[in-house]
């Protein structure tokens, strides 16, 4: 083999440009489904993501469970559902290694979306060619304590482009773009001098009663999980050089630890055996910067998760008998570090007010859940979770910058206060806040104007209304559930006649509520031979110009269990929901007869959002299902004619 001369050889670093309307930094669930839902609105997207796999705490790296809002008519539906459908169709044992491809393949599958695996942003290009400094963090004057919101001179220039580098390929990036979401959670388009926060607020700033304390630096901190497996045998544990060696009196509570603040719903403290225990609680950082301190802080959590392992399972009363440590995280998760600033700041009397926000774009409904920055070796408890409503709305003005004008951001780094956070940061919430910036950004693109503008009156609209109006049905059009209010079915639906039983696929309501009531209609699997088939049917007085339909399938979003595994492997497959239709198709009536318009052998997702092969001329438009993964009859929550 001959060896390529010196004017042959490759570059030894390449320069690569890449353009897209929306750049998302950052592939955790709230990039993810930001990229997605852009993508599927047309816009062309670039989602930039500085590890190997996607998901960011919920991936095979960190393994976090993918917590949400509390109750369960609640669940988050969308692309979050969607995913985890996925998941359950293609990866039935739950493992997370294949968790991770169905995230990738799911991305991939996007014609819309360039994706860059293993490429940090280090840079950022601003209109007119200013390269973005260092970030501002909020201070006034150095030394300010934490938590203060700064007074920058106004910025009108927005971001023109990121600078990226992968160390895989050796390659450097340059990413133009014209609308930019920060989905990193720590905010590395601060590089553009947008506004923001960190450490928690002085309790006075916002009447936070309870933050107990504040005006700080300090953080929640980060976590390394550990997964156990039951063997049914007991072998001691040798724990590697440099590990702590924990006893019993490192773990006790101190006698006098006083009651737990009014308003609490529970208090946590470390749990120290195997059962149901996925270790959140080896936390460690939250007195340093969970950023610039991120080696570390992970080097102390290795030593610290050792040290547990070793002190759980060789105690002598036997609580570690019959389990051995299967994974060890490597990479800590994070909780929280920075917070941009929007046109709001959402506080603690926003969430227990339960955000009745006009321009609400998503919700929360996680405790107001605060974790001490001492974490681990705090004595006593180590969090104190503050009930609030379920759900609590989000305004769009909390996700977007009030400097930058072309800056979005989703999933931690919203702008909120330390408290807001402490219910905002969970990944469910953090993935509703994702699609909701994705929807809003092809929305922009497509109007040509800023994120700021969607919430003003655009004159090509009808009196009154507003862009964010426009969102918020593309939002729950996409199944996504926005507090106070219901979807709006389309006019041809609203038109249409159809049978008593039918009249609840057009109510709006798309899932199951608290007080019960039957959203849905059960419709029985329809048999080849059979001359009347049971059905869902619209009929029109004269035909009707129908290019498409809308489907919501009963996909037991009250089962948790779609959500990945806390605990050990199992040979246990998962089962897809019973009353999900497996096979179904549409029918139009064209010309008095009955055309097959769209068919499916096998379905697995709740939400269907069917595109004719060409517009039909029809009278009349049904709902067939012809089975179900369960064997029985079908539950459908809707049904729409386009």
């Amino acid at each position: 083999m001959s060896i390529p001369s010196e004017k042959s050889a490759p570059p030894i670093l390449r320069d690569t440009a890449v353009e897209a309307d929306f750049v998302v930094v950052g592939g955790g669930l709230a990039g993810v489904c930001a990229a997605l839902a852009a993508a599927r609105h047309g816009a062309r997207v670039a989602l930039v993501q500085d590890r190997p796999v996607l998901g960011g705490n919920a991936s095979s790296e960190m393994r976090m469970g993918i917590m949400g809002a509390h109750g369960d008519c609640n669940k988050e539906a969308g692309i979050l559902e969607e995913l985890q459908l996925r998941n359950f169709y293609y990866n039935p044992l739950l493992r997370y290694t294949l968790w991770d491809d169905v995230l990738l393949s799911t991305v991939r599958s996007e014609p819309n979306i360039t994706l860059l695996l293993n490429t940090s942003v280090c840079g950022v290009e601003m209109d007119g060619g200013t390269a973005g400094g260092p970030p501002h963090d909020g201070r006034l004057s150095a030394g300010q304590p934490g938590g203060a919101a700064c007074a920058p001179a106004v910025q009108t220039t927005g971001i023109s482009a990121v600078l990226a580098w992968n160390s895989n390929a050796q390659t450097r990036y340059r990413i133009a773009g014209r609308i930019f979401a920060d989905c990193s959670g720590d905010g590395i388009l601060r590089l553009s001098g947008a506004e923001f926060r960190h450490g928690r607020e002085d309790p006075a700033e916002f009447g936070e009663t309870y933050l107990q304390t504040g005006g700080d630096r300090r953080t929640m901190g980060n976590s390394i999980l550990l997964q156990l497996r039951r063997t049914g045998e007991h072998h001691p544990f040798r724990a590697p050089p440099g590990a702590y060696h924990f006893t019993d009196a490192d773990f006790a509570r101190p006698a006098d630890e006083p009651p737990p603040p009014a308003g609490t719903k529970q208090v946590n403290y470390l749990r120290l055996y195997p059962e149901e225990n996925n270790f959140w609680w080896i936390e460690y950082g939250g007195n340093l910067d969970t950023i610039g301190d991120a080696n570390a802080i992970q080097e102390e959590l290795k030593k610290i998760a050792w040290g547990v392992w070793e002190y759980i399972k060789n105690h002598p009363d036997g609580r570690g008998r019959g389990y051995e440590l299967d994974w060890i995280g490597a990479l800590p998760g994070k909780r929280e570090s920075t917070r941009f600033i929007g046109p709001h700041i959402l506080t603690q009397g926003d969430v227990l007010s339960g955000g009745h926000f006009d321009d609400v774009v998503a919700y929360g409904g996680w405790t107001l859940d605060d974790h001490h920055p001492d974490a681990f070796f705090k004595k006593g408890r180590i969090s104190v979770e503050y009930g609030c409503p379920s759900p609590f709305g989000i305004p769009w003005r909390c996700l977007y910058s009030r400097n930058v004008p072309n800056l979005m951001f989703a999933g931690r780094d919203i702008s909120c206060t330390h408290m807001g956070l402490s219910a905002t940061r969970v990944m469910g919430t953090c993935a509703a806040l994702g699609q909701a910036v994705g929807t809003a950004a092809a929305l922009c693109l497509a109007h040509g104007c800023t994120p700021a503008a969607l919430a003003a009156h655009d004159g090509r609209l009808s009196a009154g209304q507003s862009l964010i109006a426009t969102l918020q049905a593309a939002l729950e059009n996409d199944d996504c559930m926005l507090p106070y209010r219901w979807r709006q079915p389309s006019a041809l639906t609203r038109e249409a006649h159809c049978s008593p039983e039918c009249e609840v696929l057009r109510s709006g309501i798309d899932r199951e509520t608290p007080d019960g009531t039957e959203n849905g209609m059960w419709m029985p699997c329809a048999h080849p031979d059979a001359q009347a088939l049971p059905c869902a049917t619209y009929e029109w007085p004269t035909p009707r110009r129908l290019s498409g339909a809308r489907v919501v399938f009963d996909s037991q979003m009250t089962f948790t269990g779609k959500r990945m595994r806390k605990l050990e492997a199992t040979t246990e497959r998962a089962e897809m929901p019973a009353p999900l239709a497996r096979a179904f198709h549409v029918d139009a009536r064209v010309g008095g007869a009955w055309r097959t318009v769209f068919s499916d052998p096998e379905n697995f997702l709740r939400l269907r959002q069917i595109a004719f092969g060409a517009p039909v001329e029809a009278d009349a438009l049904r709902l067939v299902v012809e089975t179900t993964w369960g064997g029985g009859a079908a539950h459908v929550f809707a049904f729409d004619a386009f």
